[in-house]
């Protein structure tokens, strides 16, 4: 299906109704977490400073939770915003910058993000979807995130070309092995703490994320035997129902029946774990959220503060929106941006 072809998106409003009428009120999450006993958490102190630099990319995956892709040019983050982000890392002072999109990398104003927070001794994530590398326009760009130790969380939905392909595009596997050699080569995936390369998993359609110690070494020995590329870290995310994927949940009749699944499966060991206790997320225009989900559904950080304005005090006070799509991170492992949470 190309581009001209695809459906438009779905509103933010209507993906809400979707999921909110997608399960009885008896089993929504709030009630649920009230009949389980289990009080709502509240946000801890910041550890994370989580940046959505707009939804450009140069693919266009059938999961993708922010609807990404070659279109969304005129989501960039303007340089007013940046400028703000640049002084929220120095005053909240998070323990990690972590550089989200469509492709971060994208964005004109990437590296000076980088070299801000690398300043003030954060960790960087570049949340990468490695075809990006070898863009001719980024062709120093793997060696930069090499130079200033940038952690690389990179999306490879299998270690199997026709799974990848069927999720992410035609040629992505090939692409994302060309990029992964690219990476060994400065120093990634071979141990060193400075250049962690872990690969983030999702899996196909309607299954949760099962990933084991089992599963990493199974993932090490294909990539090593097929592709002679290594990696540091295996994590697994759940397909989030919001955005494309809950597009094609709709389409295919199937949004009830996986909210039911994922309810089922709610695990509340996953709750301390998640994300949205100890991060901030920052939209392209400056706004705030709890989690990069609530961003795309627009249900915004309770402080109602900006990146510009944001204090301590005012994240410590908030209370967390939560919303039936909060059970894709807290069903079975859990799944965040790190990976699972129990």
């Amino acid at each position: 299906m190309t581009l001209a072809e695809r459906p438009p998106a779905l509103s933010p409003l209507l993906q809400r109704q979707l999921l909110e009428g997608a399960l009885p009120q008896e089993q929504g999450f709030c009630h649920s977490l009230s009949q389980r006993g289990l009080t709502p958490p509240r946000r801890s102190p910041l550890r994370v400073l989580q940046l959505n630099l707009g939804r450009l990319c140069n693919m266009r995956c059938s999961h993708c939770h922010v609807d990404a892709g070659p279109h969304q040019g005129h989501t960039l983050m303007p340089d007013g915003v940046v400028e703000a982000c640049i002084s929220a890392i120095a005053r909240l002072e998070p323990a990690v910058v972590d550089l989200t999109g469509g492709a971060p990398e994208l964005h004109p104003r990437f590296r000076d993000l980088v070299l801000a927070a690398r300043r003030q001794g954060c960790q960087v994530i570049d949340r990468c979807n490695l075809t990006v590398l070898l863009l001719p326009a980024l062709h120093d760009l793997a060696p930069f995130l090499a130079e200033h130790q940038v952690e690389i969380v990179a999306s490879l939905p299998q270690p199997d070309a026709n799974a990848t392909d069927g999720q992410r595009g035609e040629g992505t596997w090939e692409a994302s092995i060309q990029a992964l050699r690219l990476l060994n080569g400065l120093g990634y995936g071979q141990g060193d703490p400075t250049r962690q390369l872990t690969l983030m998993s999702n899996p196909a359609g309607t299954q949760l994320q099962q990933l084991s110690a089992c599963d990493q070494r199974r993932w090490a020995e294909r990539l090593e035997q097929l592709a002679g590329v290594r990696f540091d870290r295996l994590i697994g995310l759940n397909n989030m129902p919001i955005a494309r994927f809950l597009q094609q949940l709709q389409r295919d009749g199937h949004v009830n029946c996986y909210l039911a699944l994922l309810e089922r499966a709610f695990n509340p060991a996953a709750i301390n774990g998640l994300m949205c206790r100890d991060t901030l997320s920052v939209a392209p225009d400056g706004r705030l959220y709890d989690c990069d989900f609530n961003q795309m559904m627009e249900l915004p950080q309770a402080s109602g503060a900006t990146v510009a304005t944001i204090s301590h005090e005012q994240l410590l006070e908030g209370a967390i929106h939560w919303g039936n799509h909060c059970y894709g991170c807290t069903a079975g492992q859990g799944s965040s941006c790190g990976g699972a949470t129990a």
